[in-house]
């Protein structure tokens, strides 16, 4: 069974805002290396239509290798969308779920191969809501943001994380590895 990976960036006080993060080659890097190791991601409507940015870059790179690289390998990694709204995704690498969520994700993670990342935070707080989630990868970015979408917003219950490792970045960034213990419990 393959394990569903949330992977994400925030702020010091919990915000995913990509506007208050400045990546930086090393962080490029991390997060190429990462999507080179996986057989999908999962986006809903908003994140993936922020991620289309790297799209152009394929064909005409900036000249900056890192930012170049992860363009190739978010290119290149299947992409699933859950939307009510898209009609088509106009990348060749997506392709929007046709099942609810959980029973995507389900289908998902009983085929074989290599980790499925999830990298919207509505998507990650569903996928949580449901015990879906096998690890957290969680980017906390030496920034305040001050106001933005927390990433945990919307989960209604208690969860407990066992830290796996971290990993450092030059920038100050901390990568936080957890993976869910116990059952999640009410409020």
């Amino acid at each position: 069974m393959r394990k569903v990976i949330a992977a994400i960036n925030t702020t010091v006080d919990g915000f995913c805002d990509h506007t208050a993060l400045s990546p930086d080659e090393e962080s490029h890097r991390h997060y190429t290396d990462l999507l080179n190791e996986g057989d999908a991601i999962l986006y809903g409507r908003k994140t993936f239509q922020l991620m289309q940015y790297w799209q152009p870059l394929v064909k005409k790179p900036s000249g900056e290798k890192e930012m170049d690289d992860f363009a190739v390998a978010i290119d290149r990694i299947p992409k699933v969308v859950f939307s009510k709204t898209l009609k088509d995704t106009h990348w060749e690498t997506a392709k929007i779920a046709t099942r609810e969520l959980e029973d995507e994700v389900l289908h998902l993670k009983n085929q074989k191969g290599r980790d499925i990342f999830v990298g919207s935070p509505g998507l990650i707080v569903s996928l949580s809501a449901l015990g879906l989630i096998d690890e957290y990868q969680l980017c906390v970015h030496p920034v305040v943001a001050g106001d933005g979408l927390p990433l945990f917003n919307r989960l209604k219950k208690r969860m407990e994380f066992q830290l796996l490792r971290t990993k450092g970045f030059k920038s100050g960034a901390i990568l936080l590895y957890y993976r869910p213990c116990g059952n999640y419990q009410s409020d």
